[in-house]
C-alpha cells in the first residue's frame, strides 16, 4: 500500500492485513519518502512493491503521477491510472457517467467569466458550483442568483488558473441528505446516509454532517454497479442524491475514497474486504 497521509482508513487497512500475515506479506510506504528512477527502476520497484498495489494517496497529482510511474513499471494498482485521473476530475466523471447512462445532474462546463454566467442563466438558478478537482466541500458554493453568481466567479479569476474550468450544476431538490455507499469490484457492500448539520445545504461529514446506517437496497446496488463500472472494477465512494424530480441520482464517484463514517454506522469490516479484494486480484 503506498499513501500520503495516514487516517484512520489507511490504519485499518493495515490491521486487517496484520491478521492475515501467515497468508500474505503486506507492507505499506509513505510516498512521500518514495523516489524513482524512470529509466533503469522497473525492477527494483518490482522488488519492493511485488506485483501489487493499493493505493491510497489522498492528494489527487501525487495519486496519478505515483500510480503512473508503477503501471509502467509493470505493476498492478487499485486502483489503476485511467480509474485516477478520471475520477479525480469531476467533469471527467460526469461525461462517463452520463455515456453510461446513469443518472446524474444536469450540468455545464464554462472557461470564462461572460461563459459561465450565461451557462448559469441556462441551467437556472440556484445552481451549484465546484471546482473540478477537489474535495471534503472545499471551494464548493451555492449560488442563488446571479448577484452572488458574479461575485463568486469574480473571486475565482483572482485565483490560478486551475479554477476558471467553471463546472456549474444544478441544485438538486431533495432532502437534506445525501448517500455515501462504498463499491468493491462488482458489490455494494455498505452505505450511508450523510445528514446535513443545522441547514447546511451540503452533507460532507468533513464539515459537520451527521452519519446514519442506511441498508442496501437493490435499486442502490444496481445503480452503484452501473455508476462504477465505466471505471473498471475497483474500490470507490459512490455519492448519490435523492432528487424529488428524478429518484436516485449519482453526482460523483471516489477514488481512494474515505470510508471510516460507513465503517462506523455500518459495522461492516469495509477494510478486511479490501485485502480479500487485493489478495482476489492478485491471484487472477
Amino acid at each position: 500500500m503506498v499513501y500520503d497521509l495516514v487516517r484512520l482508513e489507511e490504519k485499518a487497512i493495515i490491521e486487517a492485513a496484520k491478521r492475515r500475515s501467515g497468508e500474505i506479506e503486506f507492507k505499506a510506504f509513505d510516498s512521500k519518502d518514495l523516489r524513482f528512477d524512470l529509466l533503469n527502476g522497473r525492477e527494483a520497484a518490482r522488488q519492493k512493491f511485488g506485483d501489487t498495489v493499493l493505493q491510497r494517496c489522498a492528494a489527487y497529482f501525487r495519486n496519478f503521477h505515483l500510480t503512473g510511474v508503477l503501471e509502467a513499471f509493470g505493476l498492478r494498482v487499485v486502483n489503476n491510472l485511467s480509474t485516477a485521473l478520471v475520477t479525480g476530475n469531476k467533469a471527467l466523471t460526469t461525461l462517463a457517467l452520463s455515456k453510461a447512462n446513469v443518472p446524474t445532474p444536469r450540468t455545464m462546463l464554462a472557461f470564462t467569466e461572460e461563459q459561465a454566467l450565461a451557462a448559469l442563466e441556462e441551467l437556472g438558478y440556484p445552481a451549484i458550483i465546484k471546482p473540478t478537482i477537489g474535495s471534503w466541500g472545499r471551494l464548493v458554493a451555492s449560488l442563488s442568483d446571479v448577484d452572488a453568481a458574479k461575485s463568486v466567479i469574480e473571486d475565482r479569476e483572482e485565483m490560478p488558473s486551475m479554477y476558471h474550468i467553471y463546472y456549474l450544476q444544478e441544485r438538486v431538490k431533495r432532502p437534506p441528505r445525501d448517500i455515501r455507499a462504498i463499491v468493491i469490484g462488482e458489490r455494494t457492500v455498505a452505505a450511508i446516509y450523510r445528514i446535513s448539520n443545522n441547514g447546511d445545504w451540503r452533507t460532507n461529514t468533513a464539515r459537520g454532517g451527521k452519519a446514519e446506517n442506511l441498508p442496501i437496497s437493490k435499486e442502490l446496488d444496481d445503480l452503484c454497479i452501473q455508476a462504477t463500472r465505466p471505471f473498471g472494477s475497483g474500490i470507490f465512494g459512490v455519492d448519490l442524491m435523492e432528487s424529488d424530480r428524478d429518484g436516485l441520482v449519482v453526482h460523483e464517484v471516489n477514488n481512494t475514497t474515505e470510508f471510516k463514517n460507513v465503517l462506523a454506522q455500518s459495522r461492516v469490516d469495509i477494510p478486511s474486504l479490501i485485502i480479500d479484494y487485493l489478495v482476489e486480484q492478485e491471484r487472477n
